[in-house]
């Protein structure tokens, strides 16, 4: 796997405090890479790191297989949990001047600009001023400015922060197409949904320190309980009921159904097959809900902070 960006054993501290601890992190190129914390964790350090705010007080970074120097910062699109746009400018002018920042001619600067107004259907924003628009309407602008100079790593801290649920899926959407064109995404929210929907890799930082990363569905399949979801029709709920407990971990569960079903999530032994939980409860009653109950990213959020 060829990877865009690494971190090897990155540490920052401030005072006593220590920030990172030794942190390593590998992202793969093409990939949305989700850097999930609590808050205070240590995930915008890592981000400063990265963007040459601040630098590491041991460890290295490397873009591309190159040790991270000044010149990188071309390569890095940064979309900041707290936006830094001037309000009493105009939103064109200050778009053109940013992207020149980023390397991009004034003439190049306003042809894109051009592609990306038309297409999120902001055009009529060019000659507002930054503190007339809504925060929703200035998140837009702080992405159109991110990504306009098409950088290899685009990083965005919070990206739906503002955001109403329609022009929040705009956005997933736009993401999502960066990342199909070829981008690298490190992705860092407190909206687990959206890491189901978005991430291909997650790195979890708790207290400074790193304590699960890898592939989301790797992660979710080493958190995999072998407990199903289950809901039998029967005319004795009592016996069966019985007849369940003596087999198996049962505990009570709740979906919406029509009937008036026994709902249970039920946890087999590992050496017992899901076949064989069918035709138990085949025998006792008509099944008509059975669902693996697979570990969501909010699950494996939780349990992975609270174990450590």
């Amino acid at each position: 796997m060829e990877y865009l960006l690494k971190a090897e054993n990155v540490s920052k501290s401030y005072g006593n405090f220590t920030a990172l601890n030794n942190v390593t992190i590998e992202v793969p190129k093409g990939s949305i890479f989700g850097l999930l914390g609590p808050n205070g964790a240590g995930k915008t350090t890592l981000i400063r790191i990265i963007n040459q705010i601040t630098m590491p007080d041991s460890g290295k970074v490397f873009l591309d297989g190159e040790t991270l120097q000044p010149h990188h910062i071309q390569n890095i699109g940064y979309l900041p949990e707290e936006r830094g746009l001037y309000k009493s400018m105009k939103v064109g002018e200050q778009c053109v001047y940013l992207a020149q920042l980023k390397g991009l001619s004034k003439v190049e600067a306003k042809k894109r600009l051009k592609y990306w107004f038309e297409r999120l259907e902001i055009g009529d924003w060019w000659n507002k001023k930054i503190q007339e628009l809504s925060k929703g309407m200035a998140q837009k602008i702080q992405f159109v400015v991110t990504v306009l100079h098409e950088p290899k790593l685009l990083i965005f801290d919070e990206p739906f922060s503002g955001f109403d649920p329609i022009n929040a899926n705009l956005i997933k959407d736009e993401i999502l197409k960066l990342r199909d064109d070829g981008a690298t995404i490190i992705f860092s929210t407190h909206r687990m949904e959206s890491v189901e929907e978005m991430c291909d890799h997650i790195a979890l930082i708790n207290k400074s320190n790193k304590i699960l990363d890898g592939k989301l569905i790797d992660i979710k399949r080493a958190y995999q309980s072998n407990t199903f979801e289950v809901g039998l029709l029967t005319d004795d709920k009592t016996a069966v009921t019985t007849a369940l407990k003596e087999r198996f971990d049962l505990q009570p569960a709740s979906f919406k159904s029509i009937n008036d079903e026994l709902q249970y999530k039920i946890k087999i032994p590992q050496n017992v097959a899901p076949n064989e939980l069918v035709s138990f409860l085949t025998s006792k009653g008509q099944l008509n809900h059975f669902v693996e109950v697979i570990p969501s990213a909010n699950d494996i959020f939780i349990e992975t902070v609270q174990k450590n």
